[in-house]
């Protein structure tokens, strides 16, 4: 009911900053945390969003981290709009890191994952970031040799 009404009044109020159902969904279920900007509380371990989200895409286990982790895996929003959010968070906040590949998450995939919740999840990210390092790491060295 909160989201319906929040929804109804960003939609028919002149403000142009949150007009679409996912960024509202942002704005009610992540941003107390992640803030506006998706810049986060890292000393809190709240990660930054920007600029990093769609490069846990391009190594194993990211994809599905990014919907095991408790606050996605256990918002009350319905699978649907998790997955909605969830493409609209990768390309607001993280575009340029989203490999070409990308498949949209679909809401039969979030189901799926979300019953799984990570009960370590700083261990996870821990892991998956190192990946990632390693992996931006082999393709700036691989650019170099292309030279």
């Amino acid at each position: 009911m909160i989201r319906a009404v929040a929804l109804g009044l960003l939609l028919s109020s002149s403000c142009s900053w949150a007009t679409e159902p996912a960024q509202v969904d942002y704005m009610l279920n992540c941003q107390g945390c992640h803030l506006p900007d998706g810049s986060g509380f890292p000393a809190r371990q709240v990660p930054d969003l920007r600029n990093r989200m769609g490069s846990f895409l391009s190594v194993p286990g990211g994809r599905e981290y990014l919907v095991q982790v408790p606050g996605t895996a256990q918002t009350a929003l319905p699978d649907s709009d998790l997955a909605r959010l969830l493409n609209w968070m990768l390309h607001s906040f993280s575009a340029a890191q989203i490999p070409a590949d990308f498949q949209p998450y679909t809401a039969a995939e979030v189901g799926t994952l979300r019953q799984y919740p990570l009960a370590n999840p700083s261990v996870i990210q821990a892991h998956l970031l190192e990946q990632i390092v390693q992996r931006e790491q082999q393709q700036h060295s691989g650019a170099f040799a292309d030279e």
